[in-house]
């Protein structure tokens, strides 16, 4: 059984026993957290698609961890200008680890 959920402004597939990486959630590690904003619950050939939310359906999942991706390196330059600029961003992330998926 998978589903689609929506948490930080991006869309996951996930099913039972899968970690993924969502944006920061303020959570403690450890704790259990309950997504309700399912899009979509599929098992096997049978999908069923909320419009735009299915009702009733959940997902739960546990925080494994905190941290910050790598950094992402952004340069500036306009040539002929003297000009140069740097900068770098490391996005924070929260590490789930899904349990169930309730209909």
């Amino acid at each position: 059984m998978y589903a689609v959920i929506k948490t930080g402004g991006k869309q996951y597939r996930v099913a039972s026993g899968e970690k993924i990486k969502v944006e920061q959630i303020a959570a403690d590690v450890g704790q259990e957290i309950v997504i309700d904003q399912v899009l979509a619950v599929g098992n096997g050939g049978d999908l069923k698609i909320g419009t735009p939310l299915v009702s009733g359906a959940t997902v739960k999942a546990t925080v494994v961890a905190h941290g910050k991706h790598d950094k992402v390196r952004i340069f500036k330059m306009r040539r002929r200008k003297h000009y140069q600029k740097r900068q770098g961003h490391r996005q924070q992330f929260t590490e789930l680890e899904i349990g169930a998926i309730a209909v």
